[in-house]
């Protein structure tokens, strides 16, 4: 019997092992299983689908091909029909670009030199249906029913691949379409080659969103090339490359061997060089590839981790937390270059750069987010900013691929400065930081020469006059805060004076934030709060007076002063939630959505609001109107975001929200306390530190705080530092489901 033993134990333990390393994998890939791309790709979210991983320079996914607001990314849930496969894509952006260079399989020879003006004009689109789609985290899959064609598609951080699986014995093709656009997009110069049997190349230029967007590409397949058509400008042209306004190509392969192809693709804004040094050198291992995404991604999801046993409470929760980390997206190269909007070509030294920089929505919610999750990009995130002050003297706006599109009100890269300096995030420059948001905050663009002479900007001299007036006074006292750090004393006392600017545009009569006059004096009449114009003749930017009248996150006992105290306050403040919904005027924006009485959840000015309770002393609406928020405003639908997702600041709300807390100012560097739905959350500051958060008896029901700790001492305030959450520890909630009016007074 015993010479059995030895062989027995053997087996045991290779099948332990075995079921060990089986445990391991599961318990690694449970996280990306929580994560559905397709929400927000429904409704006004303008999410995507396609494959990238975090932060990712590609974003591989579909293209159905229509100019309109809900196609912003290229896709739409409604739709179902596909034109290609697009290399950039915008993540729940209100205006649509991107969508550059367009891959599009086929079965079949296909007529390219009619002249395109919309998808009904391309004779090789091809139906589809979401039970043959599939999207996870670095992956995407579609089946293209009129080609017979399956889709797969994945990423590294700077190589697109493709792997396409035809029908036995069917043509195998593919088209490159360079002059195709949707939305704002239009191809100014485009070119395409065929370097050899296995490579193409070129370039795109073109104009939109970013006036200024060149994409150089290069391409390479896994079998070589057989036949090939180049259109340039409608014209088929006569050798294997073609030059003009558009281009395209339709390339023909070997079927003999197998009925896959392979492709990888990488770009560059900078040259074809350059794309080719990004291209990944591996072979065409699309499996090994997506494994990689895959493990990407569940590390970049393991920064949070939540304990429930609702399941739909961690689809929604790890579906944001992936949102939160699509954009800002790698703009430099392997080499460190990428190119800005005067066509200057620059290196990233010892960072990486960054663009899709969206931040009049990112600062108030993804960028504290990332903070706590990926500050090293945060650091990056500032030194591209100050690279890209040196273009204008100007900080950014909203940066698309290089472009200063100057789009939205404000200039929120600099709360995004001063909060990450405060912070203790290193790698930038500090005193040089300070001098551009200065600079910035000193010249005379935009109405900031109103706002410095009137101490406010006069509604008849600029149109969304109070909410500029608003954020200028919110930047003036994110640069004082800067300021007092660096020692600078009397700018502290100038700026932090500036940020007092919302005083002369409250009407205590009303309670709203109104346009006033050069005067001083007079009102902008007539006045309805519910009224809305969108982005002309109006004092609000995409929104009315009921939502915009409430942005003083740098002095919220001052603005309750401005009331008349908690009471009167409050009462205002509660009305928000419990006014009707009707908005009125005959251009709303399309931007209010998402509404709970007058609140509009789907647009980013009212994401403090609820948050404003804790400051008035009844912390224990703040806690009632977040949770009401988190179970009504979201859900694992196409249709599960009440507005568009913005770049990750929706997402970036209920992620910080659902495990209890809210950077309502990020310069603070504090955190409101709200309703925590999670039993557990665990934030993973580092491999040895680790912050908990524990909500003792949670329920739908049982969503007031009643009491808590902080590593076992008592815990009674409504907010809690950075510093403290970055020492690790506990913070212990016991819920119930009534009110305790004492907890955090």
């Amino acid at each position: 019997m015993k010479k059995y033993i030895l062989p027995l134990l053997i087996v045991i333990f290779v099948s332990s092992c075995k079921q060990n390393k089986e445990i391991k994998i599961s318990q690694d890939s449970s996280l990306i299983s929580n994560v559905d791309p397709f929400i927000g790709t429904g409704g006004h979210g303008h999410t995507y689908p396609g494959a990238t991983v975090p932060f990712g320079m590609l974003q591989v996914s579909p293209v159905n091909g229509i100019s309109s607001w809900d196609w912003c990314s290229g896709y739409h849930y409604s739709d179902s029909l596909a034109i290609g496969f697009s290399h950039l894509s915008l993540s729940g952006t209100g205006i649509g670009d991107l969508a550059d260079i367009l891959v599009m399989p086929v079965n079949k020879k296909a007529l390219l030199s009619t002249s395109v003006t919309n998808r009904d004009s391309l004779s090789y689109t091809s139906k589809y249906k979401h039970n043959n789609e599939i999207a996870t985290p670095g992956y995407y899959q579609v089946y293209l029913e009129d080609h017979n064609i399956n889709v797969e598609l994945t990423t590294s951080l700077r190589t697109a691949y493709h792997k396409y699986t035809f029908n036995e014995g069917d043509k195998q093709s593919v088209i490159f379409n360079l002059g195709f656009g949707i939305n704002w997009d239009k191809a100014t110069n485009t070119a395409i080659a065929l370097e050899d049997e296995f490579t193409i190349s070129g370039h795109r230029y073109s104009t939109g969103w970013a006036k200024n967007q060149k994409v150089f590409f290069v391409a390479k397949f896994s079998k070589p090339v057989t036949e090939s058509v180049f259109i340039s400008d409608d014209n088929e042209v006569e050798f294997a490359n073609a030059e003009g306004v558009k281009t395209a190509t339709q390339l023909f392969f070997d079927q003999k061997d197998d009925n896959v192809l392979l492709v990888k693709v990488a770009l560059s804004s900078v040259s074809i060089e350059n794309a080719k040094e990004n291209l990944d050198s591996a072979s065409f291992d699309f499996e090994e590839v997506k494994n990689n995404a895959e493990n990407n991604w569940n590390e970049a999801l393991s920064k949070i981790t939540v304990e429930t046993p609702v399941d739909s409470l961690k689809t929604i929760f790890y579906t944001s937390l992936y949102h939160t980390q699509l954009a800002p997206v790698t703009f430099s190269d392997k080499n460190g270059q990428f190119r800005k909007e005067n066509d200057s070509i620059v290196t990233a030294t010892n960072y990486t750069a960054y663009s899709t920089l969206s931040l009049w929505d990112t600062f108030r919610a993804e960028q504290p987010l990332l903070t706590l999750i990926a500050p090293d990009k945060v650091s990056d995130i500032t030194n591209t900013m100050l690279e890209y002050y040196k273009t204008n003297k100007i900080l950014p706006v909203w940066t698309l691929y290089g472009n200063e599109t100057n789009t939205m009100t404000g200039y929120h890269s600099i709360p995004v400065i001063v909060e990450a300096y405060l912070k203790g995030v290193k790698g930038f420059d500090s005193e040089k930081a300070y001098e551009a948001m200065k600079t910035t905050m000193m010249q005379d663009a935009r109405g900031l020469d109103f706002y410095k002479e009137y101490g406010y900007i006069p509604y008849n001299l600029l149109d969304e006059s109070v909410t500029i007036t608003l954020e200028y006074a919110y930047d003036d006292w994110c640069l004082a805060q800067m300021a007092k750090a660096l020692g600078k004393e009397d700018d502290y006392k100038y700026f932090l004076n500036r940020s007092k600017a919302y005083k002369p545009l409250f009407d205590a009569e009303t309670g709203f934030m109104r346009g006033k006059a050069v005067n001083g004096v007079s009102w902008h009449e007539p006045f309805d709060p519910k009224y809305s114009n969108h982005r002309e003749h109006t004092d609000y930017t995409e929104g009315n007076a009921w939502q915009h009248s409430w942005f003083v996150p740098h002095d919220v006992t001052g603005f309750i002063d401005l009331h008349g105290g908690d009471e009167i306050f409050t009462s205002r403040l509660e009305k928000l939630f419990t006014e009707s919904s009707e908005i009125n005027g005959s251009n709303v924006s399309a931007d209010i959505s998402g509404l709970i009485g007058q609140y509009a959840h789907g647009n980013e000015p009212s994401h403090h609001i609820s948050y404003l309770f804790n400051h008035a002393n009844k912390p224990w609406r703040t806690q009632y109107w977040v949770r009401h928020i988190l179970d009504t405003q979201y859900n694992t639908t196409p249709n599960g975001l009440s507005g568009n997702e913005d770049c990750g600041q929706m997402s970036a709300w209920y992620v910080l929200s659902s495990i209890g807390l809210y950077a309502m100012n990020p310069s603070s560097t504090e955190y409101e306390i709200g309703s925590p739905i999670f039993e557990k959350a665990t934030i993973n500051i580092s491999k040895e530190i680790s912050f908990v958060i524990e909500a003792e008896n949670v329920s739908d029901k049982n969503i007031y705080i009643q009491s808590a700790t902080l590593n076992g001492a008592e815990f009674n305030q409504t907010n809690i530092s950075h510093a403290t959450i970055l020492q690790g520890g506990t913070l212990h909630f016991v819920m119930g489901n009534t009110p305790n009016k004492t907890w955090g007074i």
